[in-house]
């Protein structure tokens, strides 16, 4: 992958650190949905849509790239490099996210986060199928072995449901969650090879800037579909109802 920070240890230390700390923000998301769930928090779609939703945050590490290119380049300095072939092929990943969103948030909701965390680790294998069919990645011992052994977990969890199930939830309410759950790894490993297919197919240099407008338009697309989402299930009625209304 071709950056523009490539000859610039100063930006690859600040793209970097940037992402860190992005992605350990992000760890706690997690947690964060679950308290939501756990003390009453009903909308699905609403925590679908949060996911996503901080999708103007890549707009900063472009920011920096651009103004980067533009005092070596000068005035003539693209400010976005994505083609309308990729847009829409980005577009599509995003709807397809904005899906596995929603099956995550509804295993969240009925699931422990340690259970959910375990069924997502299986996207592993899922990811390492749709790899091979999709942009003939190879298959390894490692690999081979860690499919069977997060396979195995998963069929072990669905057997000891009465171990980790929260108090007053029904067999059908927590296979229900395992079910989606099971469906947001499949789906997202599904995913992560098409990006990469995406990538193969865009005959054009994939630099920094072009990953982040890529995420960023999948991110939109998602946050776009669980919009939709919320305004068909009525959150948006239910939070500004919640916000203004009177204490008692």
């Amino acid at each position: 992958m071709e950056l523009e920070a490539q000859g610039n240890p100063a930006m690859k230390k600040v793209l970097l650190i940037l992402s860190c700390i992005l992605l350990s923000i992000g760890g706690g998301g997690p947690l964060i949905m679950r308290l939501y769930f756990i003390h009453g928090g009903k909308r699905v779609w609403f925590s679908s849509w949060l996911q996503t939703g901080g999708w103007p945050i890549i707009l900063f590490p472009l920011i920096i790239t651009y103004f980067n290119r533009r005092a070596k380049q000068g005035t003539s300095t693209k400010l976005f490099f994505m083609k309308p072939p990729l847009f829409i092929a980005s577009a599509v990943i995003g709807i397809l996210t904005g899906f596995v969103d929603y099956l995550y948030a509804y295993g969240v909701a009925r699931l422990p986060v340690s259970t959910s965390s375990l069924i997502i680790a299986s996207q592993l294998a899922f990811t390492a199928a749709f790899a091979f069919l999709l942009v003939k990645q190879k298959f390894t011992s490692y690999s081979i072995n860690a499919v069977v052994l997060l396979t195995i977990g998963a069929g072990v969890l669905a057997l000891h449901t009465s171990n980790d199930r929260p108090s007053g939830e029904t067999n059908k309410e927590y296979f229900s969650g395992f079910f989606m759950t099971l469906g947001a790894s499949a789906l997202y490993g599904f995913v992560l090879p098409l990006v990469e297919l995406t990538y193969r197919k865009a005959k054009q240099a994939i630099t920094y800037s072009l990953v982040m407008e890529i995420q960023m338009v999948i991110s939109l697309f998602a946050t776009i579909l669980c919009t939709i989402g919320m305004l068909i299930n009525k959150d948006f009625q239910s939070v500004f109802s919640l916000s203004f209304s009177s204490p008692a």
